[in-house]
């Protein structure tokens, strides 16, 4: 009788055993790409974040410039320093910045969705073959 418990606790152990899953080159190399990609992710967020309240300043601004007089200089920054534009000039240069600001916020919202869907991907992937062993959670 004592031969057959150790029999079955020895399959037990084996069975807790087999649920290790060996990660491959190949695995490790998904697991350093999905890494990668959330780091690209964050940084990306954090650009996005800052177009979005370039954006909305520039909104701001606009909303200001059309209460003013059309004989006022108006303060436009460029670089470090301040030029005293004529309305109309300062209203243009604006449009041209916001303009320019909504294009890099849809560049970066592209690229932002390329990277999430390419890590979606890998977690398919990753969790297919490592189920409850890895946590890809971000």
């Amino acid at each position: 009788m004592a031969g057959l418990l150790g029999r079955r606790m020895l399959s037990k152990a084996e069975e807790e055993g087999s649920d290790e899953v060996e990660v491959r080159r190949e695995d490790q190399d998904k697991i350093n790409r999905f890494s990668r990609l959330h780091q690209r992710e964050l940084i990306l967020q954090e650009q996005l974040a800052v177009k979005s309240k370039e954006k909305e300043e520039l909104d701001d601004l606009t909303t200001e410039l059309e209460l003013a007089d059309e004989d006022d200089k108006i303060p436009y920054k460029i670089g470090d320093s301040f030029f005293h534009l004529p309305l109309e000039q300062a209203q243009q240069m604006l449009e041209t910045a916001t303009a320019r600001s909504e294009e890099e916020s849809g560049e970066l919202e592209e690229k932002l969705g390329s990277i999430q869907d390419e890590m979606k991907q890998l977690k398919v992937e990753l969790y297919a073959r490592f189920g409850k062993q890895i946590n890809l959670e971000t």
